[in-house]
């Protein structure tokens, strides 16, 4: 007689998660829901400690907060503002946020603030409550929500800094830092890694100083003199960001960015770069030309979309076609700013705010 099979309950949960997904009507994404789904499961199975499920728990509620909100707005262009929590009403940083968050949302892109007082608080005032998120992070001080958006739906209060960074990033289409303190610095250098090993972006990040102000020009003297001259950091990595104590160049940094540039993914090795115009011929030689430092191999090629891309939103839109080394950022932001230069946008494609 054959003994009995011994019960698995971790394969006895996996079915009945395939078995939940089934039943479930309009099922998008099937694969990676029932993938989250496991590993939870599989972390059930294991002996990870009570404090560390709360932590799992509260993060997911987190992102399911945020993930509901943004997907509203998904099409629409934002522009993140970071500065100090502690910059007075009175101070020429505030009513330069303010006046750089009115422009942005003049030119039709929403901004997000982390929701606080200070900068956070001028950038809301400046795009008004229609046009702002607040993406607030519970703190036993400094950090309870500004009159602005107290009460608006817009307003997400995050238990972790890592759950609300990421969507402060990921949600953004520009960044703009103003002057601050610890936190403005670790969200400053998190923005130059992140963009450095090509894991955000490529997007505008400009450095706000007041008129007339040194705060991000001695900042920069920093990286250069410590960072560029030791080879810590490669020469053309200060071309991923943009530093001015003027509005409009501001503002015009962020407009320019996508005045032929649309967005970019990988498929697969693949860098596919979506464009809101074609370039012509003689542009894309020029590319070549200029850029094939950059190029693991082959050439950048003018493309439609791939067969990856059947589904994407962006399926209509031109596409130049590369094989990025993935690690020249700095001379890729260059890249996108000769593409801005070579092509010329038609009326229909001078409206950088939609995605």
């Amino acid at each position: 007689m054959n003994p009995s099979p011994s019960f698995d309950p971790l394969s006895s949960l996996e079915a009945d998660i395939a078995e939940l997904l089934d039943k479930l009507p309009n099922l998008q994404n099937r694969q990676l829901i029932g993938q989250t789904l496991t590993t939870v499961i599989r972390l059930a199975s294991s002996e990870i400690d009570r404090l560390d499920w709360k932590i799992l728990s509260a993060s997911l509620a987190d992102m399911e907060r945020g993930l509901e909100l943004f997907h509203t707005y998904r099409h629409v262009r934002k522009v993140t503002i970071f500065g100090s929590a502690r910059t007075p009403s009175t101070a020429p940083e505030y009513q330069m946020a303010a006046d750089f968050a009115r422009c942005v949302s003049k030119l039709g892109f929403m901004v997000m603030t982390g929701g606080g007082g200070g900068i956070m608080q001028a950038g809301n005032e400046g795009a008004g409550r229609d046009n702002s998120f607040g993406l607030n992070i519970q703190l036993p001080f400094e950090q309870e929500a500004n009159p602005v958006m107290q009460g608006d739906p817009k307003l997400i209060n995050f238990k972790y800094f890592f759950t609300r960074k990421l969507f402060l990033l990921k949600e953004s289409d520009a960044i703009a830092l103003f002057p601050g303190g610890f936190g403005t610095q670790d969200e400053a250098f998190e923005c130059m890694t992140l963009s450095q090993t090509g894991k955000f972006g490529p997007i505008p990040i400009i450095l706000v100083d007041r008129p007339g102000g040194c705060y991000w020009h001695d900042w920069s003297a920093y990286i250069d003199k410590h960072l560029v001259k030791e080879g810590l950091v490669s020469p053309d990595d200060p071309s991923l960001y943009t530093l001015t104590d003027n509005l409009d160049v501001a503002c015009s940094a962020i407009t320019r960015f996508y005045q032929v540039y649309h967005s970019s993914r990988y498929v697969r090795e693949k860098l596919v770069i979506r464009l809101k115009t074609e370039l012509s011929d003689a542009d894309v030689e020029q590319l070549n030309a200029d850029f094939s430092d950059i190029l693991v191999k082959g050439r950048i090629e003018k493309s439609q979309a791939l067969p990856q891309e059947a589904q994407d939103e962006t399926a209509k839109l031109p596409r130049l076609v590369l094989y990025f080394n993935q690690r020249d950022l700095g001379r890729m932001y260059q890249m996108i700013a000769k593409i801005n230069q070579l092509g010329m946008p038609t009326p229909a494609a001078a409206h950088p705010e939609r995605k």
